[in-house]
């Protein structure tokens, strides 16, 4: 991964997301070119989830009375 990719803003990440999911709804691309569209996909998505996560901790952070960490691990059952 480059540089430029590891550094793609959450909105930059999701509008190419959103331009491959169109391009595979269309129909048109031929197999091989699928399934690279659709392994893209799958990298920007975790990426995407990866910025969620990280934006939410920072305000769980900010959020804190002492500003120190104060995530707890949800019960195995509770887990999303």
């Amino acid at each position: 991964m480059t540089k430029e990719k590891a550094s793609a803003s959450f909105e930059e990440t999701l509008s190419e997301l959103e331009a491959i999911v169109n391009e595979m709804e269309n129909g048109d691309l031929p197999l091989n070119k699928a399934l690279e569209k659709f392994e893209r996909g799958i990298a920007l998505s975790r990426r995407g989830q990866q910025s969620l996560e990280d934006a939410e901790q920072k305000v769980k952070i900010l959020l804190s009375e002492q500003g120190e960490e104060t995530l707890q691990t949800l019960p195995e059952n509770e887990q999303p």
